[in-house]
């Protein structure tokens, strides 16, 4: 343990050394507490992870999602949600497994012209995130305080920055304000859920029964697709898991990803109940008072207003303004790890937020429309999500590379499932958009 004055002049042994003092002691079964003293030290990188799950790109695709097709588009939201669990485990299986992480990885098994094209890819992925991201903290900023636009994206880089310093400190001050965050979010859409009173027996059905209602239904379904399985977050989740509680031991390592597993489960199941409840509310809101027309998050915020009250508006700009700085901050650390992973090259953290953040500041000066914006970067990051899926599942089927993690042959076939659906799904989508008229 650090001694008192280390403690003192280093937050980063006091906070980080704690958790993984006592994640050793319960792995090597040494451990007397019993109940959720157990988990804590485990939480964290799924939350990070989660916040992707959540972000503004999600805001834009469920409330037109729910506003023009009511509680039609809910069972994409719940199997989004379930595929996102399937392939985050996976993701942070393959961390702990091989010590390295998915970019890594893609670096040391594929030819250089396929790392050098992935990883251009992925740094398109990246943009599009964060052109999501940082205009919906923006947007929340505008909201809020009624800043314009331009200042509010200025507002937005330097509290993004500040919370991405954190890091300096280690693993646990980063994910406390980022799960704290998610908490925010999640007390918001609880509020918004108790004042917008949805229909729960159309809730339950929809939840579960598939239905389309039109070509512009399943581009909305798309973008949903790709504003809740994030290819970026799957780079990152592997960085996460790779170094944060290490251990070879075959045993060990069975326990490490069993909790894991409780990581995900949890910080998934919240953000999928947050994705669920944004529909619910435009749903119940908007198309329950015949308003289809939501065409923008400020319409949103707007008709909220007059609809459940000004205090569901306000609650919702807070939403998005967590949403979106939290979001940004985690896009800008996956980027990153994808810079790293695939090139060896690494840039200091405030020059990527300073070039990531310019093609943002670019939409807002020049006025495009932000949620049309948001909506088209989600479509964009579900034709990247092939490129990190495929490459998670060759990798994890693996048995020289995972050990005694290696998957098992019903994973197999689900993941398979999984990722087969996501690009029929996207080659549907462009067909509709060129041939479909």
């Amino acid at each position: 343990m650090p001694r008192e004055s280390e403690s003192k002049s280093k937050p980063r042994l006091l906070t980080d050394d704690r958790a993984l003092e006592a994640a050793s002691e319960i792995l090597s079964g040494e451990y007397r507490k019993r109940g959720p003293a157990r988990l804590l030290p485990f939480l964290g990188p799924a939350f990070i992870a989660s916040v992707a799950y959540v972000d503004p790109g999600n805001f834009a695709t469920n409330i037109q999602g729910g506003a023009q097709f009511g509680y039609t588009l809910l069972w994409v939201v719940v199997a989004s949600n379930l595929m996102a669990m399937l392939i985050q485990v996976l993701s942070a299986k393959l961390g702990i497994g091989t010590g390295q992480n998915l970019a890594e990885l893609c670096r040391c098994n594929f030819s250089r012209p396929t790392v050098i094209g992935m990883w251009l890819l992925m740094e398109v992925v990246a943009m599009a995130t964060d052109l999501a991201e940082f205009i919906g903290a923006a947007v929340g900023f505008n909201l809020l305080l009624g800043l314009p636009l331009w200042i509010a994206g200025f507002l937005t880089a330097f509290a993004t920055t500040l919370i991405l310093g954190l890091e300096r400190y280690g693993f646990r001050p980063l994910e406390a304000v980022i799960t704290s965050l998610v908490g925010v979010i999640s007390i918001s859409y609880l509020i918004e859920t108790i004042l917008d009173k949805p229909d729960w027996g159309q809730v339950m059905y929809h939840a579960v029964v598939p239905h389309f209602a039109g070509n512009e239904s399943v581009l909305l379904a798309t973008g949903i697709l790709g504003a809740t399985v994030m290819p970026h977050v799957i780079f990152l989740h592997s960085a996460l898991t790779q170094g944060r509680i290490v251990t070879r031991d075959p045993v060990q390592m069975k326990r490490l990803f069993s909790f894991e597993v409780a990581d995900v489960t949890i910080a998934m199941g919240v953000a999928g109940l947050i994705n669920a409840a944004m529909l619910l509310m435009a749903a119940s809101t908007f198309h329950g008072h015949d308003v289809t027309n939501v065409a923008t998050i400020e319409e949103a915020y707007l008709t909220l207003n007059p609809l459940l009250g000004s205090a569901a508006s306000s609650i919702f700009a807070i939403s998005l303004l967590a949403s979106g700085l939290s979001s940004s901050s985690v896009g800008t650390m996956s980027g990153q790890v994808v810079m790293q992973g695939f090139l060896r090259q690494q840039i200091p953290v405030w020059i990527r937020r300073l070039v990531t953040m310019v093609p943002s500041l670019i939409v807002i000066l020049i006025g495009l429309d932000p949620t049309r914006t948001l909506i088209i970067s989600q479509v964009i990051l579900s034709f990247g999500l092939p490129f990190a899926i495929i490459p998670l599942i060759l990798f994890t089927t693996r048995k020289n590379l995972m050990g005694v993690l290696v998957n098992r042959w019903y994973t197999n076939v689900l993941i398979s499932i999984v990722a087969a659906l996501i690009i029929l799904l996207n080659l549907f989508l462009l067909y509709q958009t060129f041939f479909g008229g």
